[in-house]
């Protein structure tokens, strides 16, 4: 496997980012945050690319922060740490959340941390049974990153979201799901062959409807129901406009399966 910190790759119209730092669980220094940045941007901008999965290489989805690299930079300089809040964390969350295309996280082991705010960041995941899942931050003194204040109680509501942020525990993939963390359970050597086939679904599918209906849904609780008529109003005239809306129309009057083309 090549030594750079994130892999991408393409099979089909699917493109696959993976964190590639296997021997440390994927945790994220300066420069695999760097490589992974310039990764989902450009796996954004793509047209080619119709669907994402995100995953990790080896054993580990990611366990966050690199925290021999933090420790370092606190002993360097403590005022500029955090800077990586915005330079990194932010600009990584906002990627997966607006991609204007379905991404998919093939967790596929140990997701803590950021891990777990970019899983919960993805549209859809897959869960390894045996992956281990925590928010992690209290146990070294920190709070919430990587937008699981916002993620976390919209997924397992307020009062779960305290209890796994306050007291930092572990939690099973069974558990997620169960408390609301929409996802799918498998044995862990399936992970990536299931990802891959929702995300091979996702991206024979309308592009464009897609991607307005990741623009709705993500601040569809925090709208006035009058604000949301609007915007879905909006979305709906861009999605008129596509070939995929006028052939699906005609497919379906016809009684035939629609093909989508992404436009």
């Amino acid at each position: 496997m090549s030594n750079s910190p994130v892999l991408v790759d393409r099979e089909g119209a699917v493109a696959i980012v993976t964190i590639n730092r296997p021997s440390r669980h994927n945790a994220l220094t300066f420069e695999t945050k760097e490589a992974l940045v310039q990764a989902l941007d450009e796996v954004a901008s793509d047209p080619e690319a119709r669907s994402v999965v995100l995953t990790g290489a080896g054993r580990s989805f990611c366990v966050g922060q690199d925290l021999a690299e933090h420790a370092a930079a606190l002993e360097e300089d403590p005022s500029t740490t955090f800077d990586t809040l915005d330079r990194h964390y932010a600009p990584l969350v906002t990627f997966l959340t607006t991609m204007p295309k379905p991404v998919v996280a093939a967790v596929n082991g140990t997701c803590v941390g950021a891990g777990l705010g970019f899983a919960l960041a993805c549209d859809l995941r897959v869960f390894a049974a045996g992956a281990t899942l925590g928010t992690a931050f209290s146990a070294i003194g920190l709070t919430c990153d990587s937008g699981l204040a916002s993620t976390l109680p919209h997924a397992v509501g307020a009062a779960r979201a305290r209890e796994l942020v306050l007291l930092g525990r572990s939690f099973s993939p069974q558990e997620a799901v169960s408390w609301g963390i929409a996802g799918e359970v498998v044995p862990d050597e399936e992970v990536m062959t299931a990802a891959m086939e929702l995300a091979e679904r996702l991206a024979a599918g309308p592009t464009v409807a897609y991607a307005e209906s990741k623009r709705l849904l993500a601040v569809g609780l925090d709208r006035t129901l009058t604000e949301t008529l609007a915007e879905e109003a909006k979305g709906q005239i861009r999605c008129i406009t596509t070939r995929d809306h006028r052939d699906a129309v005609a497919a379906f009057l016809n009684r035939e399966k629609p093909t989508f083309h992404g436009r």
